[in-house]
């Protein structure tokens, strides 16, 4: 398992083309040093220990070290731990190729097997971006004792806005009507 973590900056040109056009979306140059900055901005994300290892190119990779506080009464891993860990992937996955700046427009999960282990690892990929939009699928794994089982799948879409990073990691402080 690799667990180093890469530090190359992320460049739309690295990412699939926008729709239809054969070229990259706009370019937008991100480092793993401001997607940590960003990651550390919310207050859920340091909750549930969501580290991020990889972030480059229209992919990322987040993951959390398993505490007993993430399961559910059978002892897996709780299936919102989960939902929200692919949620984050495939918006960092998305604004590496966008920019900062973007929300989940929506997202599906399939939950393949009970999760448990030591370690949950999403990583997602872009499969399309425009200039305001891209799609990102991502895999869930949960790594224990060496071996990595595959949990679940998603896939979503994430939107760039025209807003402000919070920089407080309160909500309320970018809040706009």
């Amino acid at each position: 398992m690799d667990t180093s973590i890469h530090t190359e900056s992320a460049t739309i040109g690295d990412t699939p083309p926008a729709s239809g056009t054969g070229q990259p979306a706009e370019s937008a140059t991100l480092t793993i040093e401001q997607a940590r900055a960003v990651l550390a901005a919310q207050p859920f994300a340091r909750h549930v220990g969501t580290e991020i290892t990889e972030f480059a190119g229209g992919a990322a990779t987040l993951v959390i070290d398993l505490r007993a506080e993430h399961a559910q009464q059978f002892g897996f891993v709780h299936g919102g731990v989960l939902a929200y860990l692919a949620d984050n992937a495939l918006t960092f996955a998305a604004g590496s190729a966008l920019g900062p700046n973007v929300l989940t427009g929506g997202f599906t999960i399939t939950y393949l097997r009970p999760a448990r282990g030591e370690r949950l690892r999403a990583t997602a990929a872009v499969t399309d971006a425009t200039r305001s939009q891209a799609v990102a699928r991502c895999e869930i794994y949960c790594d224990s004792d060496g071996s990595s089982t595959l949990c679940a799948v998603a896939q979503g879409t994430t939107r760039a806005v025209d807003r402000a990073l919070p920089t407080t990691g309160d909500p309320s402080a970018s809040a706009t009507s």
